[in-house]
């Protein structure tokens, strides 16, 4: 009988326990794992209508699974140079093209915040001509930068962590 009333109380305080678990959190970023052909060229037209003159870019959130990011990235002038310590990052070109800078090293560094640099060009690195239907990956602590942008540069990018 004592075996009985100890294994009642046990199931008892483990029910219980169990019962005032926490809820799951709900994620901090939404999950969006498909965006059609037809949303892709409303944000495109988002894009074009929040740019502003001066400004180098504009990003609409297309993707996004934990932490992976993807964007559409409308370019319409030359921006910063930028280096991903932890992050590589791939681009697909939607449309437009630029001359996109890899490698080298960041003129003018500066931190943007834990993990990231920016600079206002880079020195050295290898050029090419991307256009509309290729495909980049940027390993994490690259340099890259897009120093010329012939009209509107419009970017699929998905940061994707490394360790």
């Amino acid at each position: 009988m004592r075996k009985i009333i100890m294994m009642i109380t046990f199931t008892l305080v483990a029910a219980a326990g169990w019962a005032q678990q926490p809820a799951p959190q709900s994620p901090e970023k939404p999950t969006k794992t498909f965006t059609p052909a037809a949303e892709v060229t409303a944000l495109i037209a988002k894009a074009k209508s929040e740019h502003k003159d001066g400004q180098a870019l504009v990003t609409e959130p297309m993707l996004e699974l934990g932490p992976y990011d993807g964007h559409l990235e409308y370019r319409a002038s030359v921006g910063n140079a930028s280096v991903h310590e932890k992050e590589a990052e791939a681009f697909y070109v939607i449309d437009g093209s630029a001359t996109m800078i890899t490698g080298g090293k960041l003129v003018k560094e500066t931190r943007t915040n834990a993990t990231n640099l920016s600079g206002s060009a880079i020195e050295g690195g290898a050029s090419r001509t991307i256009a509309k239907g290729d495909f980049i990956l940027v390993p994490e602590n690259t340099p890259h930068w897009f120093s010329s942008i012939d009209g509107v540069l419009v970017l699929f990018s998905m940061h994707v962590p490394r360790p």
